[in-house]
């Protein structure tokens, strides 16, 4: 808690009302690669406590549409283009109910993380395994030429990941904001011009 209370985007997040210190990560990276538009359908993958969500609404505005899905429950943002599922994005039947909000997605992002057991190559290919879901879920969703972000941990298989994201769409970066801890072993994959599901 006290490091907490000394980090700087800890402080902004509860000046500005934010939910979380995730909301400036989201925000420095659109504004480099501009993932997200005004107007855009948003699916959100682990999206508690709702940081992201938050920045995504502000982004897409009133003419865009937002689901936000999460194991654990959301406290909603009470807008009417915000739609909170609790469920396990790794399940089909969770995947039907973003469809029947969401059809077709402008973008999907993803800023969760595996439960973290301290070992690094074991959370590394945790966050592995969950990446290769978030990726799998946009070829069920993004519309041609759609938009991909998410986190993924530092590690040997990075790469092979990347690689599959390569398959699949026409620009692939990945970035690290300032908004993330210096110390910590998350990366963001930046995915834009969606192609074709990869066969």
């Amino acid at each position: 808690m006290r490091d907490k209370k000394r980090d700087y985007y800890y402080k902004k997040a509860k000046d500005e009302e934010y939910r979380s210190r995730a909301s400036y990560k989201l925000k420095q990276l659109n504004k480099k690669f501009r993932i997200i538009k005004k107007g855009y359908n948003v699916v959100e993958l682990g999206s508690a406590p709702g940081g992201w969500t938050q920045v995504a609404r502000e982004i897409v505005g009133e003419e865009g549409k937002i689901v936000a899905v999460d194991i654990s429950r959301m406290k909603s943002l009470r807008c009417e283009n915000v739609t909170e599922i609790q469920g396990d994005f790794t399940r089909e039947d969770t995947i039907e109910e973003i469809k029947r909000i969401v059809p077709i997605a402008d973008v999907v992002i993803s800023d969760a993380s595996p439960d973290i057991s301290g070992v690094w190559n074991i959370d590394h290919f945790k966050s592995i395994e969950l990446c290769e879901n978030v990726i799998g879920i946009s070829d069920k969703l993004l519309r041609p030429g759609g938009n991909l972000l998410f986190k993924v941990f530092q590690g040997e298989s990075i790469e092979d990941l990347r690689a599959e994201v390569n398959k699949r769409f026409r620009y692939v970066k990945s970035s690290k904001p300032k908004a993330s801890r210096s110390r910590s072993a998350e990366i963001y994959i930046i995915a834009r011009g969606f192609i074709v599901k990869a066969k």
